[in-house]
């Protein structure tokens, strides 16, 4: 095993090499991402694809990649779509059943499927990040471990928030109805809006002359849609937005606090795109590992590989707060700082036992500690904290932290070893970037056009995509970190945000765009079909011939064994997340917490 210390680097994979097989759009996120933090493989870089499931030797949808050099004992993950007994073998069928089309499609009215890959994307950052906090384990005195995950388990992680949501005591607080934006002005623009301030969403409507009570009825759905994937508004609203072109919309917009972004295309997307990877990493030039990290030399062996690690956590809304939850799940300790009197998204309906169910889907099993980080004192307490952490990790605003003196030249101060992690919305890598929520992000990057096939117009999804691939790329960043820190002794600055994981998300369509073809997926493509009493959604390699099936008065289980006699595969669309817990596509998969809210399962298996 490594000696971490001694270790020469720059990149957490230097001297690695790995070899990946199984399905494309899996395991060409797993290797682009192995390449980026340094790891060498012989095999030209493979283009994702969404034609169906790749097979393994046997036949079966597998993947398996494995780790190998740099003084470790070989690191191994295996990537699947799911259980094969499931039926569940490629994207579409993954996102069907595991609610992603019933989340997305609620701004529709009925469920859709997204025309990217983004189950088998975020399954591929599970599975670097489980061959990286393998290596963690090992470098830190643990055994070799295997890691399994499926893109079943990252679809449930996808929409655990909207399942809790599904499974808590009471109703949601905004009325679940088809609609939402993006707007469109008089001259075509189509364009998101953003602001987190009632007073600037209603002066903002005003200038544009809308009338009172629609702004006023039209004020909940928009502040609620990152929590229910849609937002009913009144028609007027998008009346007002057409009834004005386009510059004056900016004026309005930039005179009374609000933000608008037009919906970018891919190739423009392309066009500017830098090739920069998703996270970035920076060692720190002094300050040296010491045996402090390695209390519990063989926590690896009773727990998750990060056991007897520390995460202070500042994170609000999704992004921070999921990436400290895997960690958790990693078996980290994870603190999490809040203001006095605690995180108020705590309150937020709908409530398990008198706590927010989503809150819940993000925090459960941290420990949290109240710091007004206005106060110097409290400060002083929260660097204390630091001193004796392995990981810290927000996402306040954009120079917030350094405005604190809490940014990471500050922290390595106190703690020279730790590994300083920020999750941004831009990382400082666009010009006059709009504000860095999800939905602004998604449609300055082109993801409100990849979203949806040709045909129909761009719009980004209600579902927070961005936000939780943003989790998912901020725990692999931190993993990376944690590796590069056990490799050189020394602390690391690791940087990750919603960009990153808009290019990631996007980058078939983007390397589409860039040879000039149509980043685009064709008319139709991921449609479900209607059933007497549901939907099903057919594979996408088989998507032609189950179009040319008449399967009008039936019922879905009918409908699917038709298809099944003549050797085509769907799978039935589920529409309520509550159906999950009796589903026996995922027997057993999903529990309940002890506040009574529905728990997905864990991402990865370590044996």
């Amino acid at each position: 095993m490594a000696s971490p210390a001694t270790t020469q680097t720059v990149r957490p994979l230097d001297t690695l090499r790995f070899d990946t097989s199984g399905p494309p759009q899996i395991t060409s996120v797993i290797a682009d991402h192995l390449r980026l933090l340094g790891a060498r493989t012989d095999r030209p870089a493979q283009e994702g694809a969404s034609t169906g499931p790749a097979a393994g030797t046997d036949g079966s949808p597998t993947g398996g990649t494995t780790l190998t050099g740099g003084g470790f004992d070989p690191a191994h993950a295996t990537a699947t779509w799911a259980d094969p007994a499931s039926g569940l073998i490629d994207e579409a069928t993954v996102q069907a059943a595991t609610g992603i089309m019933a989340v997305h499609g609620r701004r529709d009215g009925g469920p859709r499927g997204l025309a990217v890959d983004y189950a088998a994307t975020a399954t591929g950052v599970l599975a670097v990040q489980g061959l990286l906090a393998a290596l963690v384990g090992q470098a830190r005195g643990g055994a070799a471990r295997a890691v399994t995950t499926g893109a079943d388990r990252a679809g449930l992680l996808a929409v655990s928030q909207y399942l809790a949501a599904a499974g808590a005591d009471e109703g949601e607080a905004a009325e679940l109805a088809p609609g939402g934006p993006p707007f469109t002005s008089a001259d075509g623009v189509l364009f998101e809006l953003e602001t987190l301030d009632a007073g600037a969403w209603a002066a903002f409507w005003k200038a544009l002359e809308a009338p009172a009570d629609a702004l006023r009825a039209g004020w909940r759905p928009f502040q609620f849609r990152y929590a229910t994937a849609c937002a009913p508004f009144p028609v007027a609203l998008h009346l007002t937005a057409r009834a004005h072109s386009w510059e004056r919309i900016r004026r309005a917009a930039a005179a009374y606090g609000t933000e608008v972004c037009a919906l970018r295309p891919l190739a423009e997307r392309a066009a500017e795109h830098d090739g920069a990877a998703p996270w970035s990493l920076a060692p720190s030039a002094t300050g040296r590992l010491t045996a402090r990290s390695h209390r519990l030399p063989g926590a690896a062996h009773s727990g998750g590989p990060l056991a007897g690690l520390t995460v202070l956590e500042a994170g609000r809304r999704i992004q921070a707060p999921l990436a400290a939850h895997l960690l958790g799940l990693l078996g980290a300790d994870v603190i999490r700082i809040e203001p006095p009197g605690g995180d108020p998204l705590r309150g937020m309906p709908p409530a398990c036992s008198g706590i927010s169910a989503r809150w819940l889907a993000l925090n459960r099993g941290k420990r949290a500690v109240e710091i007004d980080i206005k106060s110097d004192a409290d400060r002083r307490r929260l660097r204390e904290l630091a001193a004796g952490a392995d990981v810290f990790l927000h996402n306040w605003a954009p120079g917030k932290a350094a405005e604190l003196g809490l940014d990471g030249a500050d922290l390595a101060r106190v703690n020279p070893a730790l590994v300083y992690a920020y999750t941004s919305g831009w990382a400082d890598r666009i010009e006059d970037a709009p504000m860095g929520t999800d939905f602004m992000v998604q449609a300055r990057t082109g993801v409100g056009e990849a979203v949806r096939p040709e045909g129909e117009a761009p719009a980004p999804s209600l579902m927070t995509l961005l936000d939780v691939l943003g989790g998912l790329l901020g725990a692999e960043a931190v993993l990376a970190g944690l590796l590069l820190r056990e490799r050189t002794g020394h602390g690391v600055r690791v940087d990750s945000s919603l960009l990153g994981a808009a290019d990631t998300l996007t980058a078939p369509a983007l390397r589409r765009a860039a040879r000039g073809e149509n980043p685009r997926r064709p008319a139709g493509f991921r449609l479900p079909l209607r059933t007497a009493d549901g939907w099903l959604a057919p594979a996408d390699a088989d998507a032609h011939a189950v179009a040319l099936h008449d399967l009008v008065g039936l019922s879905t289980t009918e409908a699917l064994a038709r298809l099944h006699e003549h050797g085509l595969s769907a799978t039935a669309v589920t529409t309520e997340l509550s159906d999950l817990h009796h589903d026996p596509r995922f027997t057993g998969s999903i529990s309940r917490d002890a506040h009574g809210a529905p728990a997905v399962p864990d991402p990865w298996s370590f044996v």
